[in-house]
């Protein structure tokens, strides 16, 4: 039997007060066998609780600040070779706070033309064609 993982992806939209462009945020793991590799920043979903339910405090846990989630962008399906990911896209908007840094490596805000910048796990390079729709 496959292990099964379901998270939720927070792609995290702004547009950049200096510039006027839109951006997200992306986030490098510092830890565990993917480490280094650049992901949507997010989580596993808890008993109980929403996609959406879980990406507010999984922000709220990773990176100190509250996001408002809304639509979701796309569902990934990937076969990592340890385990079957399920990950429900979902954007967000910060509500209050500043995004900090208390998991993660390094961050960055992606425009449509540095998406492809950074070295994406390979589940989430599957709903990057669907991030730059809305870049």
């Amino acid at each position: 039997m496959v292990k099964r993982i379901t998270v939720s992806g927070a792609i995290i939209l702004r547009t950049n007060p200096e510039t006027n462009r839109k951006e997200i945020f992306a986030t490098q793991r510092g830890y565990g066998e993917y480490k280094d590799g650049w992901e949507l920043p997010g989580g596993k979903l808890e008993a109980g609780e929403t996609p959406e339910q879980c990406i507010e405090r999984e922000i709220r846990e990773e990176l100190a600040a509250e996001v408002k989630a809304g639509k979701v962008l796309g569902v990934v399906e990937y076969d990592y070779p340890d385990f079957h990911l399920t990950m429900h896209c979902i954007l967000c908007s910060i509500v209050s706070g500043e995004l900090k840094l208390l998991e993660h490596k390094a961050a960055r805000w992606l425009t449509k033309e540095t998406l492809r910048s950074v070295d994406w796990l390979p589940a989430d390079l599957l709903i990057l064609d669907e991030i730059e729709e809305i870049l």
